[in-house]
C-alpha cells in the first residue's frame, strides 16, 4: 500500500469527441486540463476491448506457442495464445474460448497471473493474463477470417531460452512469461 495521495494528479476531461468507431477500436479526441492548469486540446484515447492471453501447458508439460504475422510491424512473431473478450464476456471465459479456437486445446486448471495495461498513456483497456495447466487437444483450430496461426509445442526450458534470446518481442506476451518463470522457475 502506498502513502501517496494521487487525487491531486488526476487530469480533467473538459471535452471528448469520438472521431472514429469500429467494433475493435474507437478513437476519442479529448481536451484535458492538467492539475497545473495547462490544457491540451488534442489528447487521443484509443478504446479497445478487453484483451486476454494464455500461457497454456499440456498434460505432459509442453508449452503451446503460436507463430503469426503481425501487420503493423511486418513480422511473423512467436506468441502465446491471445485475443479479445467479446462484449459482455468475462476474461476467463474469453481466454478459454480463444485457446480452444486458436489451438484446439482445452481443459486443465486455470489461474489468472496478472492484469496489465497495454499502454496506459493512450489506451484504456487491460489485458488479463492466464496460466492454463494440464490442457489437452480436443479439436482442430477454428480461426477467424484474418487469422493464420501455426501452433507448436516447446518444453519449459526451451521457452525460457526463447524468452532470454528475445524471441518474444510482443510486450504483452513477454510480461506474463517473465512472471511465470519468476514464480515457477
Amino acid at each position: 500500500m502506498s502513502n501517496y495521495n494521487d487525487d491531486n494528479m488526476l487530469w480533467k476531461v473538459r471535452k471528448s469527441e469520438r472521431i472514429f468507431h469500429s467494433p475493435w477500436l474507437t478513437v476519442n479526441r479529448d481536451k484535458v486540463e492538467l492539475p497545473n492548469g495547462k490544457t491540451f486540446d488534442d489528447f487521443y484515447v484509443l478504446h479497445y476491448p478487453t484483451w486476454i492471453n494464455v500461457i497454456a501447458i499440456t498434460e505432459d508439460g509442453q508449452f503451446i506457442l503460436e507463430r503469426q504475422y503481425r501487420h503493423a510491424i511486418s513480422q511473423v512473431c512467436t506468441e502465446i495464445c491471445a485475443g479479445c473478450a467479446e462484449e459482455g464476456e468475462d476474461p476467463l471465459t474469453a481466454a478459454k474460448r480463444e485457446l480452444l479456437e486458436e489451438t484446439g486445446y482445452t481443459g486443465g486448471t486455470w489461474t489468472e497471473l496478472m492484469t496489465i495495461a497495454p499502454n496506459g498513456t493512450s489506451m484504456d483497456n487491460v489485458c488479463h493474463c492466464f496460466l492454463a495447466e494440464g490442457v489437452r487437444k480436443v479439436s482442430g483450430q477454428h480461426l477467424d477470417e484474418s487469422e493464420d496461426i501455426n501452433v507448436f509445442l516447446r518444453s519449459k526450458d526451451e521457452v525460457y531460452q526463447m524468452l532470454l534470446d528475445g524471441e518474444f518481442i510482443h510486450a504483452l506476451m513477454s510480461a506474463p512469461l517473465w512472471k511465470y518463470f519468476h514464480i515457477y522457475g
